[in-house]
């Protein structure tokens, strides 16, 4: 039924409905400039404005019973400006519209779909993935130790929750672990590097559990950012990006340095736009990192060797920290395109690189063929770093105690996984392969889908779990959105939402160039959904209807 109404509601004029959220989408062009701004009237004076009511009832009050009349200690003017500035599109207004309409859907108000599917972001078991047998098992057998008396347990999964439990204090995973993370399992994670980058040695010591990637992340950047006017740090960024970076830099009040990835050669990255890009920054800002995304999110492209022996280079030649997110190594679809760590390529380049470019690298549990996205798993490894910096380092994670115990254990599940003489192999090696090729087939699938439409353009779904494909408007939508305050291609997404109940994150979200309209679609649905039309996706062909009708004018805007 919920194929029919949506199929139904998307032939011939849909009517628009529904207001839209008063928050603000601010993007980022060129320079990192914000542009966009309220949709009705002006998010500050609305909040002013509810804010002087609110403050004028509770005053009323406090005179009525005889107190002094004062206003909140903390309200939006004394708040933290830098946490003000923080956007985070991938959770931001439209998604927050998407749970409304949720909400009024189990409250029986009548829609032309029966449920919001979700595709903006990489949560896959909230998508309908299954969890991997043997991760669920050891972390049940963790979590609930009566259960290794239980014969329903493998033994190699018995075997890999004991030594677990007993690196833990009290053999409880509900124990506080120490602030770098469990030993055994940062030497796991060590082993893992050195058999994934073809024998590289990998110091466990040098090795750093974290509360998933992005919190690794955030924690490289405070170490990094320092100085005031010109010589305040200054952060390279790949535009589109993921929206984790913009929000930390705001929140440390760093200076964002765009440069832009090539969308006609695939999203490839070009060092001559780096160059630009350093260039300019160096005018008002002191540029110090690099951050690289690879497999890439939004844009799901995978770097050739030769461009990240590029990026080393450049990373040398501008005496820049290079940071290396790698969380999608293992999502890799398309033909001729390889994973290559940067870790593995700089120390193959020779020691003029592998004993002088400094280095962080990082990798989780939620993406790949796991998607364990709600444990909190992953760690970094850091390179080259000063000693006495590393110091600091690690009094910094100290400060929040320790990586979630539960996490760690995943993660240690992930880098040392059943072996082929062990009883979970087998059955292991056939869910990874199976969960590996349906994401291929989906990312091939979206792809095909939308390149078949007018006015949409699809790169190669080369890795990660995303596609950012481009989208060509109607001036009339174009004006719209502008009339509104509206950002086009968040204008599009959020119609999209109201009229066909499909959650997108538009391309403003992420950055693009100025005058191009994207939005970021997380492909990660049950493959169900693809099969309804056989080859023609039924989320792809519904998105694709709304779109053409949209062109041809049948669209109340």
């Amino acid at each position: 039924m919920f194929f029919r109404q949506h199929v139904k509601a998307s032939q011939g004029t849909l009517r628009a409905r529904g207001e839209v959220s008063e928050e603000i989408q601010p993007t980022t062009g060129r320079g990192g400039r914000r542009r966009g701004g309220p949709w009705r009237g002006s998010t500050v004076s609305c909040s002013s404005k509810k804010r002087s009511a609110r403050d004028i009832t509770n005053m009323s009050q406090q005179a009525a019973n005889g107190l002094p009349c004062r206003g909140k200690v903390l309200n939006l003017d004394n708040m933290n400006p830098n946490v003000r500035r923080v956007e985070y599109a991938v959770r931001g207004a439209i998604v927050q519209r998407a749970l409304q309409i949720d909400k009024e859907l189990k409250e029986g108000v009548k829609k032309p779909f029966t449920e919001v599917i979700k595709a903006n972001i990489g949560d896959a078991h909230a998508m309908g993935q299954k969890p991997i047998t043997f991760l669920r098992q050891v972390l049940a057998l963790c979590a609930y130790p009566d259960l290794l008396d239980d014969n329903k347990f493998p033994d190699d999964s018995k075997q890999r929750a004991r030594r677990i439990l007993e690196a833990c204090g009290g053999h409880s995973i509900g124990a506080y672990s120490s602030s770098q993370g469990i030993e055994c399992i940062r030497q796991d994670v060590a082993r893992y590097i050195e058999k994934r980058d073809d024998g590289i040695s990998s110091d466990p010591d040098n090795i750093y559990l974290a509360t998933g990637a992005s919190d690794a992340i955030v924690t490289m950047l405070k170490l990094l950012v320092c100085g005031k006017g010109r010589d305040r740090t200054g952060v390279m960024i790949s535009i589109p990006q993921y929206p984790l970076y913009s929000a930390a830099l705001a929140d440390l009040a760093a200076v964002q340095i765009n440069y832009y990835l090539d969308e006609d050669k695939c999203w490839s990255l070009d060092i001559a736009e780096l160059k630009r890009a350093v260039t300019a920054a160096r005018q008002h800002c002191n540029p110090r990192v690099i951050c690289i995304i690879n497999p890439g999110n939004p844009t799901g492209q995978v770097q050739s060797r030769q461009c990240i022996e590029d990026v080393i280079r450049f990373a040398k030649e501008e005496h820049l920290f290079l940071m290396a997110d790698e969380v999608y190594q293992d999502n890799v679809y398309a033909e001729g395109c390889k994973f290559h760590s940067f870790k593995r390529v700089l120390f193959e380049m020779g020691p003029e690189y592998s004993t002088t470019v400094e280095m962080a690298s990082f990798h989780s549990t939620s993406k790949c063929y796991m998607g364990e996205c709600g444990f909190r798993g992953g760690y970094m490894e850091v390179i080259n770093m000063d000693p006495e910096v590393k110091a600091q380092l690690t009094k910094l994670v100290s400060v929040r105690l320790c990586p979630p115990v539960p996490g760690q254990a995943l993660l240690d599940l992930v880098v040392n996984p059943p072996q082929p003489d062990e009883p979970s192999y087998d059955k292991f090696m056939k869910e990874r392969t199976a969960v590996l090729a349906a994401l291929a087939e989906k990312a091939g699938l979206t792809e095909q889908i939308f390149n078949t439409v007018p006015g949409i353009t699809c790169n190669p779904v080369q890795g990660a779990m995303y596609t950012f494909p481009r989208i060509t408007l109607p001036q009339k939508a174009i004006d719209k959105a502008k009339a509104e305050g509206q950002v086009p291609d968040m204008f599009y997404c959020m119609k999209l939402l109201e009229e066909e109940g499909i959650c997108l994150v538009p391309g403003s979200g992420f950055g693009q160039r100025e005058g191009t309209f994207h939005f970021r679609f997380a492909w990660l649905l049950r493959l169900s959904f693809f099969d309804h039309y056989s080859c023609y996706g039924f989320m792809c062909y519904i998105i694709s209807v709304f779109k053409v009708n949209l062109q041809k004018g049948l669209l109340a805007i």
